[in-house]
């Protein structure tokens, strides 16, 4: 028996180890990952077993950049390589967690050049070609247009392929493309006033990620997308879209106290639990979806409504041609960042 006395079933609750910790561990004497990353849009931060993501443009509503599914994608993965995380918590610096696409790239600039990652350049999402492609005087090319969107799906979904949990928490707001990074998360908990929604399916949009139907069902994804309406942090839990809602001022320990009793499970169960969920959602045709919604979302932006939106936008301004898509609806206040 001598040769199994350093075996794990002589130490109480050996499996809550984790995967580094154990004294046959294959990291041994190995150099551990970075803690922390800070990328264009977003920061990233090992805290333990959580890794910790936040999107870092406040004073822009948080607004998706063609920076953003690159940083996602980049900071998903490391998480998901590093032996220590247990899962990924994703999240907004400010007053809400996402607003959509920023908008100063298309519906009011035109074709003036941005900043952005120099590699970027000469490519399919470069944003002066895009914004040539958006001409509403041109010749739209409907899967350049696609090569654009769905690079930003595919670092969107990041969250749902990744081997590890993904939590979004949500505050403030998480509405248009912000949802299509919400509901690539594995689980939402939200502050029962948050904002969440797709209005720009009125005019200008349909949620490229497709995720809407496979979190909420048909029928309610219907009754949101025919419409534009958002409902509350409160009403996505009771509707099931949420896993949990609590007043705003509780959110940030509610969270953290769900991520801890994710995290103390050992990291291969929860490996396994999600990809044998997520083969139910593959099932269920997630890629066929996304696909799909991402090329009716550039129809949507290049029919005669959208040009008239798209030029309302580019002479009266954004937040003038928000005003006038949503007022029919009784709503007059949107984020200038929302799509």
């Amino acid at each position: 028996m001598s040769e199994h006395t350093s075996h794990s079933g002589q130490r109480p609750a050996a499996w809550y180890e984790n995967w580094t910790e154990a004294p046959d561990s294959p990291w041994q004497h190995r150099p551990a990952p970075a803690d922390t990353h800070d990328y264009p849009t977003l920061t990233y931060e090992r805290d333990g077993r959580i890794a910790r993501i936040t999107f870092n443009r406040p004073d822009k509503g948080n607004a998706i950049t063609a920076d953003t599914p690159l940083d996602l994608a980049h900071a998903v993965e490391r998480a998901d390589l590093d032996p220590r995380v247990h899962v990924i918590l994703v999240s907004g610096r400010g007053k809400g967690f996402c607003g959509g696409y920023d908008l100063d790239i298309f519906a009011e600039s035109g074709l003036e050049p941005h900043d952005g990652r120099e590699d970027l350049t000469g490519t399919a999402v470069d944003p002066i070609a895009q914004a040539i492609n958006h001409n509403p005087w041109g010749t739209w090319d409907p899967m350049l247009d696609y090569a654009m969107m769905s690079r930003f799906n595919r670092g969107f979904a990041s969250l749902l392929h990744a081997n590890k949990p993904t939590v979004a928490k949500l505050h403030g707001f998480a509405v248009a493309g912000g949802t299509d990074i919400a509901l690539f998360c594995d689980q939402i908990i939200c502050a029962d006033d948050t904002k969440i929604g797709y209005p720009p399916t009125r005019v200008w949009g349909i949620p490229a990620a497709g995720m809407w139907a496979h979190r909420l069902g048909d029928q309610r994804a219907k009754r949101l997308l025919f419409t534009g309406d958002c409902i509350s942090g409160a009403q996505a839990a009771e509707w099931g879209l949420a896993v949990e809602s609590c007043p705003a001022e509780e959110l940030d320990a509610r969270t953290e106290e769900f991520v801890a009793r994710i995290a103390r499970m050992p990291v291969n169960q929860l490996m396994m639990a999600k990809l044998a969920l997520n083969s139910a959602l593959n099932a269920q045709g997630v890629a066929n979806s996304g696909m799909i919604s991402t090329v009716f979302d550039g129809i949507s932006r290049h029919t005669r409504e959208g040009y008239a939106f798209q030029l309302r936008s580019a002479t009266a301004g954004f937040r003038e041609a928000v005003r006038e898509r949503d007022e029919p609806f009784g709503e007059h206040k949107r984020s200038q960042f929302e799509r």
